[in-house]
């Protein structure tokens, strides 16, 4: 393998990329964080805060930023639109080489090391996936803001903001939860409120999720949390009918929906190995063994 070369782990999502820079070796020299760059926001968009978080990654490393010597494994939301998986690839840069898979194949990657298991990721949206014995990838959900991604940040936040909708015009009461909604938006009344769901993206409604989570002892915040493991428990069930492998919970929601997730799968859950940027580093890893050979 070329020893100038640096390898880069992206996971791009509907709210942040994460940059993992390493050497030749995989050794890891920087992390960096920057803006969105799942494919959903415009292909454009994402090359851009690809760019800004490499550059934020190089710098910290010390080293100048040099796209001939770079080798990326990008993990991104919205590959599996053919159109822009192919713009994406028809804009970058002049690189040494580029591998670009679901973000929910770098997170398994990372969460599981290589081996076999589920995760379900969820962040602004979400999808699961299982690398079964066969080394096959298989995944389930992840069709997408509105119609899909079940108990994503988005999904949370498209439906807590109906409550917020119905305590303006007193179909539900203007309780905590509805204020904490309606103080995020800055609406203060009906017209305000269509002009914020006018130009609301996945990326604004799963912000509203924090706020879901914060009131989770309210009922209607409840409910939602609850389905959400029911959600979350059908992706498990989908992808290992056996019910015998580890699964990871991964992203920003990972965390908080964990206590929502049915008893059924509780004692198969474990702790992700590592994150998706990271899995972005080991398919960066096997992209540059790929090009050398």
């Amino acid at each position: 393998m070329n020893k100038d070369l640096f390898l880069i782990g992206i996971d791009g999502g509907g709210s942040g990329t994460r940059v993992v820079l390493g050497d030749a070796q995989g050794r890891e020299l920087a992390q960096a964080a920057s803006g969105p760059s799942g494919l959903g926001l415009g292909v454009e968009r994402a090359w851009q805060a690809i760019e800004a978080g490499c550059a934020s990654a190089f710098a910290g490393a010390g080293v100048p930023l040099d796209w001939s010597r770079c080798v990326l494994g990008c993990g991104l939301a919205g590959v599996n639109n053919r159109d822009w998986l192919a713009a994406f690839r028809a804009q970058a840069p002049a690189v040494a080489g580029l591998a670009v898979e679901s973000d929910v194949y770098t997170t398994l990657l990372g969460a599981h090391g290589g081996a076999h298991g589920v995760v379900v990721a969820l962040g602004t949206g979400s999808q699961a996936a299982v690398l079964d014995g066969n080394g096959e990838c298989r995944v389930a959900g992840g069709f997408g803001y509105p119609s899909g991604d079940e108990a994503s940040g988005a999904w949370l936040g498209l439906r807590a903001i109906v409550h917020a909708q119905q305590a303006l015009d007193g179909r539900a009461p203007n309780d905590d939860l509805a204020q904490a909604l309606l103080a995020h938006t800055g609406a203060h009344d009906r017209d305000s409120l269509v002009v914020w769901l006018c130009e609301a993206n996945q990326t604004a409604y799963a912000r509203l999720a924090p706020i879901v989570i914060a009131h989770r002892t309210h009922p209607f915040a409840a409910r939602l949390l609850g389905e959400a493991g029911v959600d979350v428990g059908k992706m498990i069930a989908a992808l290992d009918p056996s019910a015998t492998l580890p699964v990871a919970l991964c992203g920003g929601l990972g965390a908080p929906l964990r206590e929502y997730v049915p008893e059924i799968y509780q004692a198969r859950l474990r702790e992700p190995l590592a994150d998706s940027a990271h899995g972005g580093l080991q398919l960066a890893q096997r992209e540059a063994v790929r090009i050398a050979g």
